[in-house]
């Protein structure tokens, strides 16, 4: 199974799992929404119905001692004091109210009933005595009830709200618990509108804030100048935390899928990663073994044909022979080298570099003096442009050297086929810093090669992979130096036109 394939099958998974988590999350959200509205509308129907309980005991308890006094008459009858319990249901809740009231003296009160009860002869004539009783009181307490309801239909219609909802602080009160018995805790805000809604006659909300108001009518039976409006209202931090907070306790296993989406993409990209440095690896030993090949066969060669007899061994034979056993040594051990330095950057991670204060520009001028014969025969030009006013550095004189050298070599490696070859080498000083650059006219390169070209074994393919010799370790040994003298170097490329590669020291 291929790396492509295990990524698309992880990132599905993933996908799926998070669009999983995400939809529970939602579903959870939209509940405890639906929940919070329901809550807050039976809380609204619960308190709009003690409301009415209350004006109604109001005016059992108090309002009709003003009308019905100790001594009136209703249908002719004195009344006398006596206690009475009425009950009222409202979407299946049963309330109670016991009365204090005034009623006709000529009910039968329960001493008289007893003594009916002792002269009556039989069982029958005792129930039919007690049904007769039940009969009279049930009667003259309708007749006291609708005394005040006539009482109440003829005064409320000129009563102020405010008098009709007497105590709003209780209303609050009513609000608070209703809520609590629905499983509601949070800020709330009340407002109490006449019946058209626009004049407010009690407010607790403040200006801004809130992000949930339900509206409920107050005293709805009513005709509609008596009715009014209940305003309800959340604030937005309670809403909140009322409808987030139940779903924090799902982070964690979001904050879990995004460890392992990181986890799983820093894993994805090292294999990438291996699998690519495993191809330079492989492009590098193929390159090494041609550039180590090729100085081992010349060597070879040159030792056989001075073993072999039959080749006449003239002084002039004898010195073309050295030449190229000494040459090509000098190669195959520069090769090695560049290996070996590498291999000393890897293990540990810097070099031993002798630091020396040295002059940049003379330094740099030796460096293209020795370097424009090979320009020379190339058929191209090198120019130097010294404009560094302070030139003093701290650095390695060799690793330095090699350091120039390996960016001007890079120039003539990659140099165009159709143009002669023109270098140009600049030194100046900006912002306290030593800078130099390193200028050709050569094939150039894509920006995406931009980033790579200093990592070891890249190497920017142009066809023939041996067309152009080395191993890809040059350019990341120019960074690990520069680096290691506290310096940067930075690549300036464009396809067929040339590169520019600048390095900033800072100075001694």
């Amino acid at each position: 199974m291929t790396i492509s394939t295990i990524a698309i099958i992880m990132s599905v998974c993933f996908v799926g799992l998070l669009y999983l988590q995400v939809s529970y999350i939602n579903t959870l959200i939209s509940m405890r929404k639906d929940y919070l509205y329901e809550g807050a509308r039976r809380t609204l129907n619960q308190v709009a119905h003690k409301l009415e309980l209350d004006e109604v005991r109001r005016y059992l308890t108090e309002d009709n001692r003003n009308y019905i006094r100790k001594g009136a008459f209703v249908n002719g009858n004195p009344m006398v004091v006596r206690s009475y319990t009425t009950s009222t249901t409202n979407g299946g809740v049963i309330s109670t109210i016991t009365v204090n009231t005034t009623v006709p003296a000529n009910v039968v009160d329960e001493e008289l009933f007893v003594k009916s009860l002792s002269k009556a002869h039989t069982v029958e004539e005792a129930q039919r005595l007690q049904y007769d009783m039940l009969k009279m009181r049930a009667k003259y307490q309708r007749d006291v009830l609708d005394e005040v309801l006539f009482y109440m239909l003829d005064n409320a219609p000129t009563m102020p709200l405010q008098n009709r909802i007497n105590d709003f602080k209780q209303l609050e009160c009513y609000i608070k618990t209703e809520l609590a018995n629905n499983g509601i805790d949070m800020p709330f805000g009340v407002r109490v509108l006449d019946h058209d809604g626009r004049d407010t006659v009690y407010n607790s909300m403040a200006s801004v804030g809130y992000g949930m108001v339900l509206r409920q009518p107050l005293f709805e039976n009513d005709s509609p100048s008596r009715a009014a409006v209940l305003e309800l209202a959340f604030s937005e931090s309670g809403l909140n935390k009322f409808i987030y907070g139940s779903v924090k306790f799902m982070l964690p296993s979001l904050v879990f899928i995004f460890i392992l989406l990181i986890t799983f993409v820093f894993t994805l990209y090292m294999a990438v990663r291996h699998k690519r440095i495993t191809k330079m690896k492989n492009d590098f030993i193929n390159n090494m073994t041609h550039e180590l090949k090729t100085p081992i066969s010349a060597v070879s060669l040159a030792a056989q044909m001075l073993q072999d007899e039959s080749i006449d061994k003239s002084p002039e034979m004898l010195d073309r022979l050295l030449n190229v056993i000494t040459s090509e040594t000098k190669r195959l051990g520069f090769q090695v080298d560049k290996v070996l330095q590498m291999s000393m950057f890897d293990n540990r991670n810097t070099a031993a570099l002798n630091m020396r204060e040295l002059d940049a520009n003379d330094l740099v001028s030796n460096i293209v003096n020795t370097f424009a014969v090979k320009v020379g025969q190339s058929g191209g030009t090198i120019t130097t442009q010294l404009e560094a006013d302070d030139p003093y550095i701290c650095a390695d004189e060799m690793h330095f050297t090699n350091v120039v050298f390996n960016l001007m070599d890079n120039a003539v490696k990659y140099r165009r086929a159709d143009a002669p070859i023109t270098l140009h080498v600049r030194t100046w000083n900006s912002n306290g810093k030593f800078m130099l650059s390193v200028k050709d006219n050569g094939i150039g390169m894509k920006k995406e090669h931009l980033k790579k070209i200093f990592e070891k074994f890249y190497r920017v393919h142009t066809g023939n992979v041996h067309n152009v010799k080395g191993f890809g370790l040059g350019l990341a040994y120019v960074k690990q130096i520069v680096q290691a003298h506290r310096g940067t170097i930075r690549a300036e490329s464009e396809a067929g036109v040339g590169t520019t590669f600048t390095i900033v020291l800072p100075l001694k």
